[in-house]
């Protein structure tokens, strides 16, 4: 996401390097391609000359240390700045209320129904709520369909009546329903709607009326970039809605609606979607994304993703195993599976900061692991148990079962044997990070 962005950024900003001081001149140089990398990535235009104005006037204003050079301190106000623009900090859902009740409302075909389910995900893994969600979509006829097939998937209930053809009577029978059954969050899908239809713009204004929602989110496709916004305002308009979600941010998306969005209708940005999995929901940080638009990486949102696979039970036993020189193969393909769950391979490493632009070209399978993966699989359990077992013959088998050659087989044991020397040596320390941490090649 923003690699355009964050390209021409890298460039505006090397026109101050070798400066021996911020002038006038050549901040106006740096600006003007910064205003034009905005716009590129379809910013509004008021917003881009407001934005480069503001950073002018900070830049223009500071004296710049002997420790600092002119390039960095820009990057430093510019950061300030995006911050700012797109909200300054994380804003959470309001769940007060019992249920609490969230509308969901956007355009046809941007994603909202996939979103109310990656939505009723998070809330009931990561908040530990027990939502219900509604099919309220009594136009499209897949609409209802599609929301059982997530329920099923996550594991919550939906309540739809095919039926019935006014959302208003569902959205109120299904909070009752909520609070008969203990629900304690309903997450109401309704139809996609275009911002000139006015009678369906009137019946969502009857949903709300009706249940009176603790939040309603506009959900919007990332990749139409400044009709994103256009279509927010009127949106919101008519519904004053609480806050935003930005799906598609993985696609080849410039990135100007998460930009633009909240300076023109005053509302935060509280969700993104990065992917098609119902796990890739993100709370938005207005700060990290700025570090990733920077090339700065997001080193905060990747330790949380591992964390979330941090069992600590399962790392005091791995602990012990180490400190006894007992960790195995089958302990080291636990781990593979656990770096494989917190997403994409080329998304993880792009979040440590240095190597976003050293990876940006590189064509980084995610199933990079598959060939280790298929050799330690194609072991026996004692072989996995007990690597001291394997000799010539057995890493011939392994090598044709897996289909890889006895080369490749040689060095992933060379490897293992040697990340295991080095786990024992640091068994003191988190050898279970440092076991992350270690390069291992196909």
């Amino acid at each position: 996401m923003f690699e355009n962005l964050s390209d021409k950024l890298d460039r505006a900003f090397k026109v101050l390097k070798g400066q021996g001081k911020i002038s006038e001149i050549n901040v106006a140089e740096t600006l003007k391609e910064v205003r034009k990398a905005l716009l590129e990535a379809d910013v509004n235009y008021k917003v881009a000359k407001t934005f480069t104005d503001t950073v002018k006037e900070k830049a223009l204003g500071q004296n710049v240390l002997l420790a600092v050079s002119p390039s960095q301190l820009m990057v430093k106000i510019v950061h300030q700045e995006l911050t700012q623009l797109m909200g300054g900090t994380m804003t959470d859902l309001n769940l007060k209320g019992n249920p609490t009740v969230i509308l969901m409302s956007g355009l046809q075909g941007s994603g909202k129904t996939t979103l109310s389910g990656k939505l009723a995900n998070y809330l009931k893994n990561k908040k530990g709520k027990n939502p219900l969600l509604v099919a309220c979509d009594v136009y499209r006829p897949a609409a209802i369909d599609q929301l059982k097939v997530l329920g099923e998937q996550i594991g919550v209930p939906v309540y739809a009546d095919v039926d019935n053809k006014n959302p208003v009577e569902i959205a109120k029978k299904a909070i009752e329903q909520a609070k008969s059954q203990g629900h304690n969050v309903v997450i109401i899908d309704t139809a996609g709607r275009l911002a000139i239809d006015e009678m369906m713009m009137d019946e969502i204004e009857r949903v709300k009326k009706a249940v009176n929602p603790n939040e309603i989110l506009f959900v919007v496709d990332a990749m139409t970039g400044q009709d994103a916004v256009n279509t927010a305002k009127a949106f919101n308009d008519r519904l004053d809605f609480d806050g935003v979600v930005l799906t598609k941010l993985d696609g080849d998306t410039r990135g100007g609606a998460a930009l633009s969005i909240k300076s023109v209708v005053d509302k935060p940005i509280k969700f993104v979607g990065t992917g098609e999995k119902l796990d890739a929901i993100d709370v938005f940080y207005p700060e990290r994304m700025a570090d990733r638009i920077l090339g700065m990486g997001d080193i905060v949102s990747l330790v949380e993703r591992a964390q979330e696979q941090f069992d600590e039970k399962q790392a005091a036993e791995l602990q012990k195993k180490i400190s006894k020189n007992k960790f195995d193969f089958n302990d080291f393909l636990a781990q593979l599976e656990q770096i494989r769950k917190m997403g994409n391979v080329k998304d993880l490493l792009a979040m440590i900061p240095g190597v976003g632009k050293a990876v940006k070209d590189l064509d980084i399978d995610n199933n990079a692991f598959n060939g280790i993966e298929a050799i330690i699989r194609s072991m026996t359990p004692a072989e996995r148990a007990d690597p001291a077992l394997l000799n010539g013959n057995r890493k011939k088998r392994i090598a044709e079962g897996s289909g890889t050659s006895i080369q490749e087989v040689n060095r992933l044991v060379k490897q293992f044997e040697d990340m295991r020397k080095m786990m024992k040596a640091f068994s003191g320390g988190n050898a279970a990070r440092a076991m992350r941490n270690m390069p291992f090649k196909k």
